[in-house]
């Protein structure tokens, strides 16, 4: 059975009109037994599937998840109840909440934040990138703007929505890498609403950590949010993790500061190997001390499921999705990056965790420089594809 790519869509949008109307909307939830999840923020729970150890697994049910996520692939020995709920519950859960989940999908960056600044362990980090985005795409302006290359924002008003989110941090590492341009050489404007609120899929408290005191930093006029901010002209550029209202809208006053963001992603990837990853996999460090042997079982399912989807897309994706060009689009994807394009495994994703590690430090989120050695267990890091 293939996951409805639009519900997903309309999940998220639920959860953001759920929040603004104190959880209602997704607190009638039921499990596969008929009862109502005691968690407000889970929109639904699938299985269980398998025989063995009892686990829970929380995560999105992307299409590259979906065979874990509806027991198509099994992870072995256990049997596996997969919640499906956002990825600021799914931090808050297992960063600073009761830690019930055996398994969890969860931001890499908030993550980080937790296990450098707060010194949080309980859970042991996957080689198991979930969600990976490119963000040149990620950057906007005007469309009567001047600019055109990020060198251009030296000096200008940025709207955001958290300065420490998963997106800026990749963001502004790629500004400073790719065009020289520093945290510091940017004026930074906060907004404190947010248009696209609902797909980004929620945040928690470890996105949250305030900038060192050479950033320039203000609040944006009250009741504004990020879109408001550009069209008003109150800023320059705003970068987000997802498209803004007014992009969404095809407002034709706002454009991507990348136009062609795909080639210059493409060539990004040609010259780095560097596919930022946003969302990763985390295990429970005391069943995983129990259990030495679910970390592979997990990696196993996960790259299972992300194989089934895959060759969906060469084979059936085509007359499935919408998309008129689809096989089009994914011959055009591998040609650029490869056949494996969405890599798990600690080899072919160390160098972009590892990246990440080094924008925290540099852009002073973290008290030190995290290595691979101390995040990735030696167990762990002998997980990769074939």
């Amino acid at each position: 059975m293939r996951p409805n790519r639009r519900r997903f869509i309309r999940d998220a949008g639920l959860a953001g009109l759920a929040a603004a109307t104190g959880g209602s909307l997704v607190s009638q939830t039921t499990m596969a037994s008929g009862a109502v999840h005691p968690d407000p923020t889970v929109k639904k729970v699938n299985g269980p599937f398998g025989e063995g150890l009892p686990i829970t697994v929380a995560g999105y049910d992307y299409n590259r998840v979906a065979a874990v996520a509806n027991g198509e692939a099994l992870i072995e020995g256990c049997k596996v109840s997969y919640e499906v709920t956002g990825i600021g519950p799914m931090n808050t859960h297992a960063l600073g909440g009761p830690r019930t989940r055996h398994v969890t999908e969860i931001g890499l960056i908030p993550y980080l934040l937790a296990w450098a600044n707060d010194e949080i362990r309980d859970y042991a980090l996957m080689p198991l990138p979930l969600l990976r985005v490119f963000r040149h795409k990620s950057m906007w302006v005007r469309s009567d703007s001047d600019i055109t290359n990020p060198s251009q924002l030296r000096g200008r008003k940025i709207g955001i929505v958290a300065y420490s989110s998963s997106s800026l941090t990749w963001i502004r590492g790629i500004l400073q890498d790719e065009y020289g341009v520093k945290p510091e050489d940017l004026n930074w404007v906060v907004a404190g609403k947010e248009s696209s609120a609902g797909l980004t899929g929620g945040a928690s408290s470890w996105e949250s950590v305030p900038p060192p005191a050479n950033i320039p930093i203000t609040n944006a006029p009250a009741g504004m949010d990020e879109s408001e901010l550009l069209l008003a002209g109150e800023v320059d550029a705003i970068f987000h993790a997802a498209e803004p209202k007014a992009f969404m809208e095809r407002n034709p006053a706002i454009r991507r500061l990348f136009v062609d963001h795909r080639s210059v992603e493409q060539d990004y990837y040609k010259r780095t190997g560097i596919f930022p990853i946003m969302h990763s996999v985390a295990v429970r460090r005391d069943v995983m001390a129990e259990n030495p042997w679910l970390p592979k079982a997990v990696f196993k399912a996960f790259s299972k499921a992300k194989a089934m989807d895959m060759k969906y897309m060469q084979m059936l994706g085509w007359a499935y999705e919408t998309l008129p060009w689809y096989g089009q689009e994914f011959d055009a994807t591998v040609a650029a990056m490869g056949r494996n394009f969405y890599p798990y495994g600690y080899e072919a994703s160390a160098k972009t965790y590892d990246t990440a590690f080094r924008y925290l430090h540099e852009q002073g989120l973290t008290r030190y420089r995290i290595t691979l050695d101390e995040i990735f267990d030696p167990s762990v890091r002998e997980l990769n594809e074939t």
